[in-house]
């Protein structure tokens, strides 16, 4: 391969008498790294090439630097093509061996840096902290737990205990392995922590539904013997923690601080903070949000359309989206996937089939598993139950998941259609995607036909399978710390209290027309048992909690991980007007504002 002219200015005659060309060797090697390293080299003709160059000079076997960069870029390209490469090196250093591990755990084939590196050993090449970097690497992507810990062990072994980037990646492994506990270990383990492994820890707490604990580290990582600054991710990771969790008034302060610190006009960060504030039933403030961003990308528009979607303002959620389309942004995925939601919460049917339409025909977006799950969530709403089943059976163009049938089902539970809620469960079956919470949708739609035979043979099946239902729970925030209840909790500190006041709640809506609705009740008991079993919900134990603890007329915000039953939304409805207190629920599927006496679902749900 012919090198480029180099272009120069006419020397002058004193400049040539004392000029040395450079040798042949340096001017190649000078001018094939830029080479091998540029986007044109990752071509198979090009590596090809630069190849048949190498092998032509001498260079891909004699000089470490060119070979490690070649073969990096051979493995980046092709794993097999790059180990017969290192094949032919006849003495392997280290830097050729990083030099594969690193491109091996970026690659499309990050299992094959698992296969050299047992090759490496086997070798005898000695591994030094970046080889253990790279091996971590991969096995997260690979979700190799087992290598990991061996990897841990070496890392202790030879005393790399100061090697921050390598327990940062370590933590990364028992993150993506579910193990936040460990994850913690290797955290205290670390000499010096920067703010990169905090936010590790932080997303790894996160990811790992121990959100409480994610939030707490925002103020130990700020203690000053650990000299570490939240940033800008920092502020990201908390913001979608209090999101998760409905934590607003902690959302505030990391607001609070991203104002104080620059971070505030990241656009990023407000996107963010649209999004939070939406998942804590707090539209008013998202918008003010929105409202003042100087730009705004479709991530922007998409966060507020999907915000008040959630939070059951459909029409204004709809009229955002016509507004975005008039300023010319371009709609995405994720932003028909609100306008969906949208129709669907507030069953606008006509107007979902259309977005529907639209987005296929005019945007060119092919629907995915999502957006198929929003018309079949439209349809089942509004009671088209056969029409749904249809459109999964013989009009879907992608293989429907567990996640349509279970939407679907959720539809059958609602209307109390049995034969269909059977069906249903059949291609769950199928499937092999039944979980617990598919059978007590099934044990809703049999208690509500009064089919108490079948529910005792679905919770004889769910007992033989060894089937646990997920417990209800329930959280709310109270002076920036998050308090949860489950059903007939008997664990916080202040329970004797809770139970107290919740009796006395119970006694003035009672008195107000508040009926408990026993039909939510799955278990086959006389009409007191029934409600006896209803009065301790972990939503009612929420509300008499932020009760005894919050000023009179403060709104009581609730997270639930499962949906609220019939029952308890009618207890808010009572409450928010006997108490004059607005109550937020946000539930699996959307958040209810209760006020005086009315929820903003107007009990469509």
């Amino acid at each position: 391969m012919a090198l480029p002219r180099l272009l120069r200015p006419n020397p002058s005659l004193s400049t040539l008498r004392h000029y040395q060309p450079p040798h042949p060797r340096l001017l190649l090697h000078s001018s094939i790294i830029p080479l091998i390293s540029s986007s044109s080299s990752s071509s198979k003709t090009h590596l090809l090439q630069i190849h048949a160059h190498l092998l032509r000079t001498s260079l891909l076997f004699h000089d470490i630097s060119i070979s490690s960069a070649f073969l990096s870029r051979a493995a980046a390209h092709s794993a097999s093509y790059s180990l017969r490469l290192f094949d032919q090196i006849p003495r392997p250093t280290i830097f050729h061996c990083n030099a594969m591990l690193r491109a091996l755990s970026e690659s499309a084939s990050p299992e094959q840096t698992l296969v050299f590196f047992k090759r490496m050993q086997d070798l005898g090449v000695r591994g030094n902290p970046f080889s253990s970097s790279f091996v971590l690497k991969a096995c997260v992507r690979t979700s190799s737990f087992s290598l990991g810990k061996q990897v841990h062990g070496r890392i202790l072994r030879r005393g790399h205990h100061s090697d921050s980037l390598l327990l940062t990646n370590l933590i990364g492994i028992y993150d993506s392995c579910g193990s936040a506990s460990d994850a913690r270990k290797v955290f205290d383990e670390m000499a010096e922590k920067d703010t990169v492994a905090w936010n590790v820890l932080i997303s790894c707490y996160a990811r790992n539904r121990r959100t409480k604990d994610a939030l707490h580290l925002f103020d130990e990582m700020r203690d000053p013997k650990y000299g570490a600054e939240p940033d800008d991710v920092t502020c990201l990771l908390l913001l979608q923690a209090c999101a998760n969790l409905g934590a607003l008034d902690f959302g505030e302060r990391i607001r609070e601080f991203a104002e104080e610190h620059g971070y505030i006009d990241a656009l990023n960060v407000r996107n963010s903070l649209i999004a939070m504030y939406s998942k804590c039933g707090c539209a008013n403030k998202a918008y003010r949000v929105f409202c003042d961003m100087p730009q705004k990308n479709v991530v922007s528009w998409s966060a507020m359309i999907s915000g008040l979607a959630v939070n059951g303002f459909g029409r204004d959620a709809i009229e955002a989206f016509r507004e975005m389309l008039n300023v010319g942004v371009a709609p995405d995925e994720q932003t028909f996937t609100g306008v969906l939601s949208a129709c669907s919460h507030s069953g606008l049917v006509e107007e979902g089939l259309r977005f529907f339409d639209m987005m296929k025909f005019e945007y060119g977006l092919v629907p995915n598993v999502c957006h198929y799950g929003c018309i079949v969530d439209l349809m089942g709403r509004a009671g088209l139950l056969d029409r749904a089943y249809g459109l999964i059976v013989r009009e879907m163009g992608v293989t429907p998941d567990a996640t349509i049938w279970r939407t679907l089902l959720g539809a059958c539970r609602i209307h109390g259609h049995v034969d269909l809620g059977e069906r249903v469960i059949s291609h769950l079956i199928e499937l092999k995607a039944q979980q617990a919470g598919d059978y007590v949708l099934l044990l809703n739609i049999y208690a509500s036909a009064g089919k108490w035979e079948k529910v005792a043979e679905v919770r004889r099946l769910m007992k033989d399978k060894g089937i646990q239902t997920t417990p209800g729970c329930s959280s709310i925030e109270v002076s920036g710390e998050v308090h949860e209840f489950v059903a007939d909790d008997d664990l916080h500190p202040r329970k004797a209290e809770i139970y107290e006041k919740l009796e006395e709640i119970c006694k003035q809506l009672k008195i107000a027309g508040y009926v408990a609705d026993v039909a939510s009740e799955l278990h086959d008991l006389d009409m007191e048992g029934k409600e006896s079993a209803l009065s301790y919900h972990s939503e009612k134990l929420a509300i008499a909690f932020g009760v005894l603890v919050t000023p009179p007329g403060r709104t009581l915000r609730i997270a639930k991980n499962l949906r609220i039953c019939a029952d308890c939304h009618n207890f808010m409805k009572v409450f928010s007007g006997v108490y004059n207190r607005p109550v937020i629920v946000r539930d699996r599927s959307r958040f209810h504002h209760f006020k005086e006496g009315h929820c903003s679902c107007n009990d469509y749900w």
